[in-house]
């Protein structure tokens, strides 16, 4: 892969394992769309290189990231944008997703702290997922009015079934660590601290496997697993564009940047 200079990852190689940090330089390590552009260049600049096995995917040592950053200027600007605009401009998220799971290297994902709404989305389009104990996941995308989108409900319902997806998203209550494990969330819990740790150790350990077997296998296990995904999601995004006509998608921003309660009434 060709070395470059970005603006919100930090990568570092050790033979066949890549590690990947990313940060939006705020306290939340909210997903922008420049974090999202660039995670997304980096997946598909991958796709072409030979030689590795494994990428570990993580956010900073207190948090993996709060998801979609709702005050991210791009996003201002297109509440003044056509309908095509809008559709071009939705399509980071699912973008990103959909090239993180492409990749044939192994992908990890090493959480601390929470891992919120598209952060979520992002790592369920990745093959493990670590974790710390005292990791918190939440999906709150319907208390704010919203659908969940980026294609992930297929994925969810892989994981984890469609009584539990059910649970998480409809639900949109915080989900510890220890129950995500038991759910199939999760796949590693460590002690706080060490999810990169772990991940890096787990990455090791793929690295030392015969690579090309590896990524044939990998392919075959996402492709019996996910050959409806495109099929039951490709309208999500439309679907999260409906939502923000209503009424209820304003009652969601407005009771969550004040910290209460909203009142939903199906307009």
């Amino acid at each position: 892969m060709e070395q470059k200079n970005w603006q919100y990852l930090q990568t570092s190689r050790d033979g066949r394992t890549l590690t990947v940090r990313f940060n939006s330089k705020g306290r939340l390590n909210c997903l922008n769309h420049a974090v999202m552009r660039e995670l997304t260049e980096l997946a598909r600049a991958l796709q072409a290189d030979s030689e590795l096995s494994a990428v570990v995917l993580t956010g900073t040592p207190e948090m993996f990231s709060a998801g979609m950053d709702l005050k991210d200027p791009q996003l201002a600007a297109a509440r003044e944008a056509t309908v095509a605009e809008k559709r071009v401009l939705l399509r980071a998220g699912p973008n990103m997703c959909a090239a993180w799971e492409a990749l044939e290297q192994v992908t990890i994902v090493a959480m601390e702290g929470w891992c919120v709404g598209g952060a979520l989305a992002l790592a369920v389009a990745c093959d493990w997922r670590v974790a710390s104990v005292d990791t918190q996941l939440s999906v709150p995308e319907l208390k704010l009015g919203m659908n969940m989108s980026w294609q992930s409900v297929p994925r969810f319902v892989n994981l984890i079934g469609p009584s539990r997806s059910k649970q998480l998203l409809l639900l949109a209550e915080p989900l510890g660590a220890d129950e995500a494990e038991r759910w199939g969330l999760l796949d590693y819990l460590t002690p706080a601290g060490a999810a990169l740790e772990r991940a890096l150790q787990l990455a090791g350990q793929v690295a030392g496997m015969p690579p090309v077997p590896t990524r044939m296998i990998k392919k075959a296990v996402n492709t019996s697993a996910n050959v409806l995904n495109e099929a039951t999601s490709f309208m999500d995004a439309d679907q999260f564009l409906l939502t923000q006509t209503m009424g209820d998608a304003g009652e969601g921003a407005r009771a969550f940047f004040e910290g209460g309660k909203g009142k939903f009434e199906g307009n």
